[in-house]
């Protein structure tokens, strides 16, 4: 391994193949402290018109304290590679020779120069391995050899496919695999990551879409900095909606073999969800917009159960016109035994602030609304 040009590139031996659609894939080792020379840290988060930006979470400070700790105990072994995103600005120059007897010709041996940029904008992004680049590159010893696996790709969406299934396996948070899922068109993904794809990117719709009525309202990763305003948990939302399209009697089920994308009427779900949720909005002013802890209605346990409550109202109206007026006008059946901001629900008899996040909270409130719509006014 060498260095070129007052440090502008970094040339190393390395083993060259490809996978997938014609990508190609790198092997190679570098010296620790090279890694966040060559490679940026993209980290989530939104941009002025709203688009998602990078996959990477926030340093954890303990985690990379705890890599440096070990690291500096002298001669450890560290065989753990790091897996970079790389631009097609790397070059690859493969070694003359004949090939040894018997070689599969599985890859093939050479240089690769990789140039070094300022921060911003290098040719390579940390797809696994952040916290251990960092560490990496603060530790005593910044010439240990790390084993590098790098794929080129210019694609954000590639980078992020890679970086949810190389993190599927750990304690990846789940609330932001649910942000990058709608990010990932056209990725073959695992079973139970498909399943949560529709609803995440839903969850986005109603985020971000000015005319919803949950508009800015929805925590979100990428915006936790930016957003004061929002007091919904995006998983809330999300199981909400999950839990709807899993009920064969569920208001958004209807639109799961309807013409559409992959089958999925996003139009026809999102419709309704706004339809539903302004009506809500409107019966229940005093409660909407306001922190969880002064409205349960903004509460996870409540968007779970008001979930539950939409998915009966619309069975009950199938065959009806379900516009705002009628889904509007069934809640108002609902309303004066309401606790949401103070009071006591009368039929548990618990005070509204006591109704916690908990399964079992979660089931008495949706019995609470759902016995209540169905009790016949008199």
């Amino acid at each position: 391994m060498k260095q070129h040009s007052a440090d502008s590139e970094i040339v190393i031996r390395a083993l060259r193949t490809q996978q997938g659609d014609g990508l190609t894939v790198y092997a190679f080792f570098v010296k620790g402290g090279d890694i966040v020379r060559v490679a940026d840290i993209s980290r989530i988060e939104r941009s002025d018109t709203e688009n998602l930006k990078g996959f990477q979470r926030t340093e954890i400070k303990n985690h990379v304290k705890g890599i440096m700790d070990y690291l500096n105990h002298g001669n450890v072994l560290f065989p753990n590679a790091i897996i970079l995103a790389m631009s097609p600005e790397v070059v690859f120059k493969a070694s003359r020779g004949t090939k040894p007897t018997g070689d599969e010709s599985i890859a093939e041996s050479g240089t690769l120069t990789i140039p070094i940029h300022n921060e911003g904008n290098r040719v390579a992004w940390i797809v696994d391995g952040q916290q251990r680049s960092i560490a990496l590159s603060q530790v005593k010893n910044q010439n240990m050899p790390v084993p590098v696996i790098g794929f080129v790709s210019n694609s954000i969406e590639v980078q992020r496919e890679q970086f949810i299934l190389v993190n599927k396996a750990k304690p990846l948070p789940v609330r932001l695999i649910n942000e990058l899922l709608p990010e990932t068109n056209g990725m073959i993904l695992p079973r139970d990551l498909s399943s949560r794809k529709v609803p995440s990117e839903l969850c986005n719709l109603l985020n971000r879409d000015k005319s919803s009525p949950l508009y800015k309202l929805i925590k979100r990763i990428s915006d936790e900095k930016n957003n004061s305003s929002s007091v919904i948990t995006d998983t809330a939302v999300i199981t909400m909606i999950r839990n709807s399209l899993n009920n064969p009697l569920g208001a958004l089920s209807q639109f799961r073999s309807a013409n559409g994308k992959d089958g999925i009427d996003l139009e026809g779900m999102y419709r309704v969800l706004c339809t539903y949720w302004s009506a809500v909005r409107d019966v229940f002013p005093d409660a909407w917009g306001k922190d969880p802890r002064k409205s349960r209605l903004m509460h996870s346990t409540g968007i779970l159960a008001m979930g539950v409550l939409m998915d009966r109202i619309y069975a009950r109206l199938s065959g009806v016109d379900e516009d705002y007026k009628s889904i509007k006008r069934e809640l108002e059946r609902i309303a004066p035994s309401c606790r949401w901001t103070s009071g006591t629900w009368d039929l548990i008899n618990t005070p509204w602030n006591e109704i916690q996040n908990t399964p079992k909270d979660i089931k008495k409130l949706q019995d609470v609304l759902i016995r209540t719509y169905t009790t016949p006014i008199k």
